[in-house]
């Protein structure tokens, strides 16, 4: 058997323990909250895309919010994202999230510095707020090395089948890696908590990474039942945060 083909067995096997965990949630009234970030190409779609394939398209939604409009700038920040936030029994998935505000903003200067720092105070409170009241909540971070996401990015460009995924600040990522890097490493420092950690995925290895948030979910879901025959994550893939990750080569330079 190739090595094809055991990740796409594992995978079904995987979807069908999500399957019976969103049973579960529905039946129980889980309030399910995941968000997801990285890098331009770190593979956000694709994992998304794996997870929601076969779940209810009723309880399951997918949020990837454009830019805000001048109403919008105005507001709250958190304001246009609490729309979105999950009722009991549904599961919600953003692809970005408020977390933009610590990344492409802050790179990009789409905000001003005061408004980032009042970000990064003012997140952690917020999402003790939502676990405290009893949200089901995890974020991903998706890691890839330089040299993974040149190659990914051309691969892009040069797809006409990909043309929706590309935009004007893929060469941006590429020509500020090193302000991505550090606007990463401030934001996980600061967003990190017991409450509300941030789960780092080394996603070089596109179905490595995939297969092992999966895992992370089933096993997060705290059900013997459902975890049953499920493989645990490997740390080698997906591990949470700590500090030391920034500097012994975990998460990329």
């Amino acid at each position: 058997m190739s090595k094809s083909d055991d990740y796409d067995n594992e995978l079904v096997q995987l979807q069908l323990a999500l399957i019976a965990m969103q049973k579960k949630a529905i039946k129980d009234g889980w309030k399910i909250l995941a968000v997801f970030e990285g890098r331009d190409a770190a593979g956000k779609d694709g994992t998304i895309a794996r997870i929601v394939q076969h779940l209810s398209k009723r309880a399951t939604s997918v949020v990837a919010l454009p830019k805000p409009n001048e109403r919008e700038r105005s507001e709250w920040y958190f304001q246009r994202y609490v729309e979105y936030l999950p009722a009991c029994g549904e599961a919600v998935l953003f692809n970005r999230s408020w977390y933009n505000r610590a990344g492409v903003e802050r790179v990009m200067d789409f905000s001003t510095p005061q408004q980032q720092e009042q970000f990064l105070r003012d997140v952690p409170a917020f999402e003790r707020m939502l676990v405290e009241n009893d949200t089901r909540y995890v974020k991903f971070w998706l890691d890839i090395s330089r040299e993974e996401q040149v190659q990914r990015l051309k691969a892009r460009r040069e797809d006409p089948l990909k043309a929706f995924k590309t935009s004007d600040l893929d060469k941006v990522a590429e020509e500020k890696w090193d302000d991505y890097t550090k606007a990463r490493d401030e934001m996980l420092m600061r967003t990190h908590s017991d409450i509300a950690p941030w789960i780092c995925v080394r996603a070089d290895h596109k179905k490595a990474a995939r297969l092992n948030v999966i895992r992370w979910l089933l096993h997060a879901a705290g059900d013997k039942k459902i975890a049953k025959g499920v493989a645990r994550p490997d740390p080698e893939v997906i591990f949470s945060f700590e500090p030391s990750a920034l500097e012994d080569g975990r998460l990329a330079r």
